[in-house]
């Protein structure tokens, strides 16, 4: 979780940087005009996590000029989420792409060391699940965590996922990804001590309402420390699980650098 502005301070603070020198650094294009897309390139400096592109709605060509622009700047791992695997064919003839069609997820570059404080748990109701699971589960793997993949431990068979107990129990964050009635996130919450974040899938027949039953049924959980995004958004779930997971590294980071409790 390098940022930029950070190590800019540090160099002044050492002695290998000028503060005029420094300021000019700091004072550089926040973004990066490219017409189409204005690239933003302090993101990184102001959460922690770089801009991370979505592919539905964008051409292969400007997926591979955002891309450049990116790389130019620094930015050592990059994630396209919602990437068809036509646009990826066509993306990785520009720049080298590592495409999971499972997850409609690209990535460019290559992939950091966990750095967390524990484990991610995605876990899925059923099979069909799978592809809105897969886009969390690497999304956190790209910001920096381990994660632990249990697919299909859905309630209509719950002893799968009681056999899985003592992984459940040790997350420090749990994805749980479930459609129809969306019950798999209250079993977690009711099981585990750590903040479980609920993603309905639109996975379902007529009367799921293609994900709204689960939504509702997730936002009613009775089980507490449950949190919901939005139907499939595999991405925001495994983006805030990584927030959650890196919590205690900022806490130390503050800490080191004379934070107050």
């Amino acid at each position: 979780m390098n940022n930029p502005v950070k190590h800019i301070l540090e160099q002044v603070q050492a002695g290998q940087l000028s503060v005029e020198d420094a300021l000019l650094e700091i004072k550089e294009a926040p973004f990066a005009d490219i017409g189409y897309a204005k690239v933003d390139l302090h993101r990184k400096a102001r959460q922690g996590i770089a801009e991370v592109i979505y592919g539905a709605g964008k051409t292969p060509e400007q997926i591979a000029g955002i891309i450049d622009v990116m790389l130019k700047n620094g930015q050592d791992t990059i994630l396209i989420t919602r990437l068809s695997p036509e646009k990826a064919k066509k993306v990785s003839q520009s720049c080298p792409l590592s495409y999971h069609e499972d997850g409609r997820v690209g990535i460019v570059g290559s992939m950091p060391e966990a750095d967390g404080m524990g484990r991610i748990v995605v876990a899925t109701g059923g099979t069909s699940d799978i592809p809105v699971a897969q886009e969390a589960a690497l999304t956190a793997e790209v910001l920096g965590n381990e994660v632990v993949r249990l697919y299909d431990v859905g309630v209509a068979g719950v002893h799968r996922l009681l056999s899985h107990k003592e992984i459940i129990m040790n997350a420090s964050v749990i994805i749980a990804i479930a459609g129809m009635e969306g019950a798999l996130a209250s079993v977690i919450g009711g099981l585990a001590d750590c903040p479980v974040i609920a993603v309905p899938t639109s996975v379902g027949y007529g009367a799921a309402f293609g994900g709204l039953s689960a939504l509702l049924s997730m936002l009613n959980s009775c089980a507490s420390g449950v949190s919901v995004v939005n139907i499939d958004n595999g991405f925001g779930a495994g983006y805030l699980a990584s927030m959650i997971n890196h919590m205690a590294k900022k806490t130390e980071s503050t800490s080191e650098n004379g934070g107050t409790n």
